[in-house]
């Protein structure tokens, strides 16, 4: 089974990856603590709060979510982990993107070798049916492709 979802790229770019879903608000420092402190190289999720993505892999993968919550230090925290190559390969969100989250995309693009792609607005039917381990394709034009 495959769906087709439209949204608004923040970030251009085409990639494939594997989805990672929480339905919550991802708090990118929390997620991201661990990581950056003591060097673990997956990017497992240390945000205790989210028990969709707590322990899991985030480096590589599509982080599929609602919206970016918490710290002001949100965008600091995801060029950062594009600098230590630990950022996902996508952040894919039903809503629209926040201004700290954009930021950190922005200039993970500009200043590091990030190919991060981020897209926004793909809206609630998006986040209900993908599921994690979903075979996700992004394109330049914000088409999300996603598949079982």
């Amino acid at each position: 089974m495959e769906r087709v979802f439209k949204g608004r790229p923040i970030v251009k770019g085409k990639c494939k990856a594997k989805a990672l879903v929480s339905h919550e608000g991802f708090n990118t420092l929390a997620s991201y603590q661990h990581s950056l402190m003591f060097g673990d190289k997956k990017a497992k999720c240390s945000d205790q709060s989210n028990r969709e993505l707590y322990g899991k892999e985030m480096a590589g993968r599509a982080l599929c979510l609602p919206q970016t919550i918490g710290s002001t230090t949100g965008g600091l925290v995801l060029y950062c982990a594009s600098s230590f190559s630990r950022e996902p390969k996508c952040m894919l969100f039903s809503k629209e993107i926040d201004s700290l989250a954009a930021a950190g995309a922005i200039l993970s693009e500009v200043w590091t070798d990030s190919d991060m792609v981020a897209v926004d607005m793909l809206g609630d039917e998006f986040l209900s049916f993908v599921q994690d381990g979903d075979d996700i394709e992004v394109f330049e034009d914000g088409s999300v492709k996603v598949k079982r």
